[in-house]
């Protein structure tokens, strides 16, 4: 059974588009769906920063990479989806257009920027420190864990001051690897209900059609209806990723063979550490 992953929002856009009609198509679709060239990297100004700008080429990379696939004869029988990666999916399995992924991808990003205006947010990776360990470290400093990737891969959100103390703290307890990206939002905590409200309005715009396949949800692992769609954009920014859970629950449905659907190969190493800890 073939799996299909879309990744949420890549660190840098270092992949360029191909060269290919499809490509121009999806370029152009962003431009005029966003007022976003993600092949330029300008805008028309009215996106608010560069994480706004790495999220809508995260989706156009993974609609763009969706038609290479279906063009080489490719279908996934499943679709897994982390963090923001959740647009493109849906846009993948039928359930709203690519305009309107790109789209709401635009539109969610700019409400999330604006939670910088008045605070600093950050994420912490933290590698190499078990579950336990890292919950508390994030409880002692008043910070989420917002990304259970494998048993040993984390992601910290939250005010950046509070997440420099907690990495300090992991890495006092014997983490091997630690670094913090800035952010415009705490993504994947419950501080994200500050725009809620404007997030549930942005949602509720759209008409959703049923997936076309199985579209697990990274929370409790369940297959998404066209009902559960509007209410699951506003938890899954609310509550965290819980990517090992997702990974292991399409094995058990008959996944086989997975393929990322995006920019990068986070999804694909982090599957490898996965399956590594299982022998």
């Amino acid at each position: 059974m073939n799996c299909w992953m879309f990744p949420g929002q890549p660190l840098r856009h270092n992949q360029p588009f191909p060269e290919t009609a499809d490509g121009a198509e999806i370029i152009n679709l962003c431009r005029n769906a966003t007022g976003f060239d993600p092949s330029t990297w300008q805008d028309d100004g009215g996106l608010n920063g560069e994480h706004v700008r790495l999220q809508i080429y995260g989706t156009a990379f993974s609609l763009c990479r969706t038609r290479l696939l279906r063009s080489s004869g490719q279908e996934p029988d499943m679709v897994l989806e982390h963090s923001m990666g959740i647009y493109a999916a849906l846009a993948a399995c039928d359930c709203i257009s690519e305009r309107e992924a790109l789209e709401m991808t635009a539109r969610v990003g700019v409400v999330l920027a604006r939670m910088s205006e008045d605070k600093r947010y950050a994420l912490g990776c933290i590698i190499g420190l078990g579950c336990p360990a890292v919950e508390t470290a994030a409880a002692n400093h008043g910070v989420y864990v917002a990304n259970f990737n494998t048993s040993s891969h984390f992601l910290l959100s939250g005010e950046r001051s509070r997440i420099m103390a907690a990495v300090e703290e992991c890495a006092a307890a014997g983490a091997f690897s630690l670094s913090v990206f800035e952010c415009d939002a705490p993504l994947h905590t419950p501080l994200i209900v500050e725009v809620a409200t404007e997030l549930e309005s942005i949602f509720s715009d759209y008409d959703y059609a049923g997936p076309r396949v199985p579209l697990l949800d990274h929370i409790g692992q369940q297959p998404l209806t066209s009902s559960r769609i509007p209410a699951f954009l506003l938890d899954e920014l609310l509550s965290p990723v819980w990517w090992q859970q997702s990974y292991r629950a399409a094995g058990k449905l008959g996944a086989s063979t997975f393929v990322e659907v995006g920019a990068g190969d986070a999804l694909k190493k982090f599957n490898r550490w996965i399956d590594s800890e299982s022998r």
